[in-house]
């Protein structure tokens, strides 16, 4: 992105340490996309100011006192103005939940330069997408995951099937996976049903991966993946599947 021809985001610190404010404040005065609006030092406050400066953008600390950066960005989600939300905290452990409140991106504390800028580019890529106050959309979008040293962001619409495996959910991807600490039914409930389909208690596909259902005898049916790939499919969810074929 050439930052250049780019207007900056407006954008506003809600952090309660003031030193964790400080290594922010310094980040956003070396990357030109980054128009630093104010800081706030609690979630009340981060309200008052999103009302009065309207930020197009919250750097936002989860762990606060009385009011969190997750109940900062719920309210946000009911206001007119609705900036995008970065999450920014020490915690890797809130990413499900940040996806619940559509945050645009989720940065791990010390907040390395290019993962900032990547959050940034992210917020300007979605300029216009959205009318401002729109509810958020209801089905999940995006995952950020554990990769190595820090959270990954992986499209919904990329992964091509979910398997449970007890409290975590794998998720492939263009033959990769990777674990998320989520419960399957949890998951399923977030998912769009017109484009993901449970087909066992512990896997869930994408519905465009599957070529065809083979019968297998003695009741049993399979999808056919492509690629010689097959998924069981359970009993309680035949009659779902079949409903695929208009049976």
């Amino acid at each position: 992105m050439d930052v250049t021809s780019v207007k900056p985001v407006r954008t506003l610190i809600v952090d309660d340490e003031p030193l964790a404010v400080e290594r922010l404040q310094v980040l956003c005065a070396r990357e030109p996309l980054i128009d630093l609006v104010g800081t706030a030092s609690d979630g009340n406050a981060a309200l008052r100011l999103t009302e009065a400066l309207e930020p197009e953008a919250l750097l936002l600390d989860i762990s606060m006192p009385e009011l969190d950066g997750m109940g900062v960005a719920r309210a946000l989600g009911q206001a007119k103005h609705r900036p995008a939300v970065v999450f920014v905290t020490a915690f890797d452990s809130f990413a499900v939940e940040a996806f619940n409140v559509a945050a645009v991106d989720y940065l791990l504390k010390p907040v390395a330069p290019e993962r900032l800028k990547r959050a940034l580019e992210r917020v300007v890529d979605r300029r216009g997408t959205a009318e401002p106050g729109a509810p958020a959309v209801s089905w999940v979008q995006e995952f950020w995951v554990p990769h190595r040293s820090e959270l990954i962001r992986i499209a919904a619409e990329d992964i091509e099937r979910i398997d449970a495996e007890r409290d975590y959910m794998r998720l492939h991807v263009n033959g990769r996976s990777y674990l998320l600490h989520q419960t399957i039914s949890a998951l399923e409930e977030r998912l769009d049903p017109d484009k993901f389909i449970r087909l066992h208690r512990s896997t869930i596909v994408r519905r465009d991966r599957i070529k065809g259902l083979k019968h297998d005898g003695g009741g049993v049916w399979s999808a056919d993946l492509g690629n010689g790939e097959e998924v069981r499919i359970g009993r309680t969810y035949l009659d779902h599947a079949k409903g695929m074929a208009g049976r």
